[in-house]
């Protein structure tokens, strides 16, 4: 299959995820068809793409016009059979692989023999989870990074059984839809979770031991290394349970200390501070 040959991709899964690698491939100029268990599901993603848009236009980086013309491009159903003639799909469903297996099992049986799976999975082996599908070959991992408009990177992960040619195919599609793409090993965390999840534990880890406050953890990395984010508000803008799943996968496998999830972390789950979405995590956000 030619990269000019696509024009058309799927999006199977409508998080925060799915909804910014639609957004971006219809602004590549790729109808894109995306599906979801729920309409309130995708419901939810088509604000968020909406509201995204706004602010680019806002900007002046396109017009108004262009903006209409890119949702005209992105479709939604709950209906998996909509994606049986689609070359390109990208797959952004839970971190889980009993639902990323449910949904392959149901790809498998309505797409075509050279249909391409893309997985946007964050922490699951991109081995274990081509396994699954009938043809391994065709199925590479492609992470991105929240939120996926705004962030340039994309990791391309081989499988063991991926095909030279998939590989090929998934870096030229993301230098189609404007990323910058790196190719790593199927290893935990690939290139950049590997180095960042200890650095979120590491917070965490000096916030439950009172060297600092949130607020001081944060400034000091924000003002002292330059990030635009501070470790806490990260995590809270990512999830404080997605964190928690994220170590705890990450420690099992490696064995290795440092990616062990704090006691706070769990404390804060049981207590339903899981960050932003549920309006509280490390800061309080009941006001927004």
């Amino acid at each position: 299959m030619n990269i000019d040959d696509i024009k058309t991709v799927g999006m199977a899964g409508a998080g925060s995820m799915g909804a910014g690698i639609a957004q971006i491939a219809a602004m590549a100029g790729y109808q894109v068809k995306v599906v979801d268990v729920s309409e309130a599901v995708w419901a939810r993603a088509e604000k968020t793409i909406v509201k995204s848009l706004e602010r680019i236009v806002k900007k002046g980086t396109i017009s108004e016009g262009e903006m209409k013309a890119v949702l005209a491009r992105i479709s939604f159903s709950t209906d998996v059979t909509t994606l049986a003639d689609v070359p390109f799909i990208f797959e952004a469903v839970f971190e889980d692989i009993n639902v990323k297996k449910e949904l392959f099992t149901k790809l498998d049986a309505v797409c075509g023999e050279h249909t391409i799976y893309a997985t946007n999975t964050s922490s699951i082996a991109i081995t274990e989870m081509a396994a699954l599908v009938k043809r391994p070959a065709n199925f590479i991992g492609m992470h991105f990074f929240n939120p996926v408009p705004m962030m340039k990177l994309v990791e391309v992960i081989p499988a063991l059984q991926t095909a030279e040619a998939t590989k090929l195919l998934a870096l030229e599609m993301a230098k189609k839809i404007g990323k910058t793409a790196i190719t790593c090993k199927d290893t935990p965390g690939f290139v950049v979770n590997r180095l960042f999840v200890p650095y979120i534990i590491d917070a965490v880890r000096l916030l439950e031991e009172g060297v600092a406050s949130a607020e001081d953890i944060d400034t000091a990395m924000k003002l002292g290394c330059n990030m635009p984010m501070g470790p806490l508000e990260f995590q809270d803008f990512a999830g404080v349970d997605i964190g928690y799943y994220v170590s705890n996968i990450f420690y099992d496998y490696m064995k290795q200390e440092r990616f062990a999830p704090p006691g706070l972390l769990r404390n804060m789950i049981k207590a339903g501070y899981v960050g932003r979405k549920a309006g509280k995590g490390f800061y309080d956000y009941s006001d927004e």
